[in-house]
């Protein structure tokens, strides 16, 4: 099933992790049953952000932190991570948000390869055990926005001040780790590419 057709795809660059959240939510409540879906392409500079149902850490540095409205628990963003933000109308499309969530995951287990891997009850991808890719979305009226994650050449130190995702002790990588080379807007281009799949 193809998830990008007819959409439109906008690369945004480095922005600010809370004006892109409100826009996203802007988008979602403005929009009609004739709006085309996008697909935000982009990066945020360093923020913790925190889903819905999680509580607020303390975290041991200077990285702001934000409580958003996504699914999930706790989560870090910064440079040379690529963030997919995933603005459909799933009642359109008439896809579920169990299987929504598998066509994401499996953009980013296409891309890294045979290596990556689902884990039941624990939404994003995994390499060996470390988390690769993070996923959290909220659906507004059969409409989603938020989307994945995937770390691909970051400092992930900020990752050990946070229990990530919510799980004391998880491991995290990145592509540059496993020996992927290719630039992030290259592999950004291949969520894009697998996606309409």
């Amino acid at each position: 099933m193809t998830l990008v057709e007819d959409i439109v795809v906008k690369r945004l660059g480095r922005v600010e992790y809370s004006s892109t959240w409100e826009a996203m939510r802007a988008f979602t409540r403005s929009r009609d049953e004739a709006t085309p879906d996008e697909l935000w392409l982009l990066e945020h500079p360093a923020v913790y952000t925190v889903g819905q149902g999680a509580a607020i850490p303390v975290v041991p540095n200077a990285i702001p932190l934000v409580k958003t409205d996504r699914g999930g628990d706790i989560t870090y963003h910064g440079p040379g991570q690529i963030v997919a933000y995933t603005l459909f109308d799933l009642a359109r499309r008439s896809i579920k948000v169990k299987r929504f969530v598998c066509l994401l995951e499996q953009a980013v287990i296409d891309l890294v390869g045979p290596s990556a891997e689902r884990r039941p009850g624990a939404p994003g991808v995994y390499v060996e055990g470390a988390k690769i890719a993070a996923l959290g979305i909220r659906v507004v009226r059969g409409r989603a926005y938020h989307g994945l994650a995937l770390n691909v050449d970051m400092d992930l130190a900020p990752f050990a001040a946070i229990d990530p995702c919510g799980y004391p002790g998880l491991r995290v990588t990145q592509t540059r780790d496993l020996g992927i080379t290719v630039t992030p807007d290259a592999l950004a281009e291949s969520i894009v590419r697998n996606l309409d799949a």
